[in-house]
C-alpha cells in the first residue's frame, strides 16, 4: 500500500501561557530545508524582542526525511528536541515550527521547559488543516447538458473537484482528482452517457496538495 503523505495544508498560530511566560507556536508547511530556514527567518523577524525563538522542522516521509532542530539559547535538550519529537509522532512531513517565548520572571526549570514547548506545539497541531500530498490528474469532460449535473453529484465519491466550468453547446469540465481515481471516473462517465463520452487527461502533477477532513 502507498504511504500515506500528509502535511500541513496552511500555516497556524496558537499561544499558551505557563507562569506568566508566553508561548506562541507558529506552525507551517515547508516542502524544502530551504522553505523551512526562510519560515523560522519571517517568523524570528517578526518576534525580534523575543527572548528566544526556538525552530524545528520536518521534510519529506517516511525512510528519506530531513530533520532540524536548536534550543536558540534556552538549556539543550529542554525546548528544540521536544518540539521535533512531538512533530514526529504527528505522522506530518514537510512541516516547520518555530516557538516563541517571551520570559515571564519566573524559572520553569528543564522539565517545565519541556512540558511548555511540547504542549504549544501539541495544542496548535491540534488546530492545524491537514493536506494530502499526492498525484493527480487534470482532466477535461464535455458533457450534454442533462448529464451535467448528475455528473457532478458523483464527483465527492470520486474525490475530484471542479477547477473550470465553460457552458457552450455542451458542458466542459476541467476537473482535480487522484489518479488512482482515475479508472473509477471513467467507469461513471461510461455509466452516465451510454459509453459516449470520456475524460481526457490534460496534466499530470506528481506532487500534487489536496485538503483532507484529518485533523
Amino acid at each position: 500500500m502507498e504511504e500515506k503523505k500528509i502535511v500541513p495544508a496552511r500555516q497556524v498560530r496558537h499561544e499558551i501561557e505557563v507562569r506568566r511566560s508566553r508561548f506562541i507556536a507558529t506552525l507551517a508547511p515547508a516542502s524544502s530545508a530551504d522553505q523551512a530556514k526562510s519560515f523560522i527567518g519571517d517568523v524570528r523577524s517578526e518576534f525580534s524582542d523575543a527572548t528566544h525563538n526556538v525552530p524545528a522542522y520536518l521534510i519529506g516521509h517516511g525512510s528519506t526525511v530531513t530533520a532540524h532542530c536548536n534550543d536558540d539559547g534556552e538549556p539543550a535538550g529542554t525546548a528544540g528536541r521536544p518540539m521535533l519529537a512531538v512533530l514526529k509522532g504527528s505522522g506530518l512531513g514537510d512541516v516547520a515550527a518555530v516557538v516563541t517565548r517571551y520570559y515571564g520572571g519566573v524559572k520553569l526549570g528543564t522539565g517545565g521547559l519541556v512540558r511548555a514547548y511540547s504542549e504549544c506545539v501539541r495544542q496548535a497541531l491540534e488546530r492545524l488543516p491537514r493536506a494530502q500530498k499526492i498525484a493527480t490528474h487534470r482532466v477535461e469532460v464535455d458533457l450534454p447538458y442533462p448529464v451535467h449535473q448528475p455528473f457532478k453529484q458523483i464527483l465527492p465519491d470520486l474525490q475530484a473537484q471542479v477547477l473550470q466550468e465553460d457552458f457552450s453547446d455542451n458542458v466542459t469540465l476541467r476537473l482535480c482528482l487522484p489518479v488512482s481515481r482515475f479508472a473509477d471516473l471513467q467507469r461513471r462517465l461510461a455509466d452516465l452517457t451510454a459509453g459516449s463520452t470520456k475524460a481526457q487527461i490534460v496534466e499530470t502533477v506528481e506532487d500534487d496538495i489536496v485538503p483532507t477532513n484529518d485533523r
